[in-house]
């Protein structure tokens, strides 16, 4: 099996932002070939996988009644590196998100990008993603450019890196959401986001397709009902997800396998994508170690091949490289590479994601038009 390499520039994540822009008149790139729009909507869904919604049609009828296509998330395929990508238009390699967490060059430990939290000294999140939003650049062309989501997450050090310079609109209920939304499209010219996270908070513990996943779906396709019913004349709204998910059925314990700690600092990622740092001196060993042991089951290679393989995009720059493991373990089964000890609340996961398979790279981009 193959990993599946993002398509950036032609259909990932990192491409939808810029379409956007131009689909409501600012000047730019248009990858995507989005049609001119007086005003559009972004109803992001959270594990929204495109394959996870195929599965349901009678759950989700309105979403799988709209016209759409297929885009790849990017790697990591995690909400971190995702968002990064629509927030920035840029692939991870030049946003420098690259995962659920990373080390941080020279300090020793990690930093967990959406919680942003770390061990160490508070991290800056307009150092560690220095380039410039969408939001900030259609805030300087005057586009009316705003969020709804969570109001939990207006001041985190994540919404920080990612959404600086948007207009942000505090809503916790889906009416709430509903509501923002309608207002924000009283603005011509406006571009609104908004956002709903359960779907993939109960993917995680409960996996995808069980009765309380499929429950979420069915909330989420009367949410986009909702939402399609504010739109004003000659305005459209596009649905999509950040990720997909896999159902795990194996786990490898990296805290019970002594030989998957032998040479490691740091273990960075998440379940589905492991940034393995290995002590100074011991990045062979600890390559050769990990692909022995997971021979089968994931995809071993050094920061190296996975740069120079374009899994984060055409270029990383140079300053994002210590950030990436010297060793990515990325599995192409239903396997987790899980810390009990370390992380064992994550370990307990069902739904996870994060890997360059189809299940978890593909987010459906459909459209639903009020012309």
């Amino acid at each position: 099996m193959k990993p599946l390499i993002p398509a950036y520039g032609a259909s990932s994540l990192a491409d939808l932002s810029s379409s956007l822009l131009a689909a409501v008149g600012m000047e730019g790139d248009n990858p995507l070939g989005l049609a001119p729009a007086e005003r559009v909507v972004l109803f992001l869904v959270d594990g929204m996988g495109a394959e996870l919604l195929r599965a349901h049609p009678r759950t989700a009828p309105f979403l799988s009644a709209q016209p759409g296509r297929v885009l790849t998330a990017g790697f990591p395929a995690t909400t971190v590196t995702s968002l990064g990508s629509l927030g920035t238009g840029v692939p991870p390699g030049e946003h420098g998100m690259l995962g659920y967490q990373l080390a941080v060059p020279g300090a020793g430990y990690l930093l967990n990008c959406l919680r942003w939290t770390a061990p160490g000294p508070p991290v800056d999140p307009d150092l560690w993603q220095p380039a410039p939003t969408v939001y900030e650049r259609a805030t300087a062309a005057g586009i009316p450019i705003s969020y709804v989501g969570p109001a939990k997450f207006e001041t985190s050090g994540f919404n920080r890196a990612v959404y600086r310079g948007v207009g942000f609109v505090g809503a916790d209920t889906v009416d709430e959401r509903i509501e923002g939304v309608r207002r924000a499209l009283a603005e011509p010219r406006a571009h609104v986001s908004v956002y709903y996270g359960d779907l993939d908070s109960t993917g995680h513990v409960e996996g995808w397709g069980t009765e309380p996943w499929l429950a979420q779906l069915a909330l989420v396709d009367l949410m986009a009902e909702r939402l399609a019913e504010t739109l004003p004349p000659g305005s459209a709204m596009y649905v999509t997800a950040d990720h997909g998910m896999v159902n795990v059925t194996e786990r490898v314990d990296v805290d019970a396998v002594p030989a998957l700690r032998e040479g490691v600092a740091l273990l960075g990622g998440e379940t589905r994508v492991r940034h393995v740092y290995a002590a100074p001196g011991a990045a062979d060993a600890v390559l050769d170690i990990w692909r022995d042991i997971l021979a089968g089951t994931a995809w071993v290679v050094s920061r190296e091949e996975a740069v120079e393989s374009g899994w984060f995009g055409p270029r990383v720059r140079p300053e994002w490289l210590p950030r990436i493991g010297d060793v990515l373990a990325v599995p192409y089964t239903d396997c987790a590479i899980v810390a009990s000890v370390a992380e064992p609340i994550e370990s307990s996961f069902i739904g996870c994601h994060g890997a360059l398979t189809p299940a978890e790279q593909y987010v459906p981009l459909l459209e639903v038009s009020a012309r």
